[in-house]
């Protein structure tokens, strides 16, 4: 069996497309930190930010796994996102546009990484 070549070089597109995808989902993060940060104010249930950060906990770590080749790691990373987004809109009643957009990107253009690369996969 033969070893993929997983090298920088050679898997460029790949490295760079999933940086942006983690960098848009950040803006999410701070979205929850400054929301953290203000929920006295502004009326936040605290159970809300044990949920929130545990997802976004998640999220990463299924990013983490698509990186090291993972197919769990390629289901999983939506359907995090997609959760996150859904407690907001329960919760706050806030439409998360860096959620729907790091959907996007994933769909849109990380895909189109991972399914030349699915062989390799595990």
């Amino acid at each position: 069996m033969d070893s993929a070549d997983r090298s920088f070089k050679n898997n460029k597109d790949y490295y760079l497309f999933f940086g942006l995808i983690i960098l848009v989902y950040f803006l999410s993060i701070n979205t929850d930190y400054a929301e953290y940060s203000l929920h006295q104010q502004i009326n936040i249930p605290s159970n809300f930010f044990y949920y929130t950060f545990g997802v976004d906990i998640l999220v990463i770590i299924s990013w983490i796994l698509i990186l090291l080749y993972r197919k769990v790691g390629v289901i999983l990373f939506p359907i995090f996102v997609a959760i996150h987004f859904l407690l907001h809109n329960y919760f706050l009643s806030t439409f998360l546009y860096s959620d729907i957009t790091a959907i996007f990107l994933y769909i849109g253009v990380g895909l189109l990484a991972i399914i030349p690369r699915w062989s390799v996969l595990k």
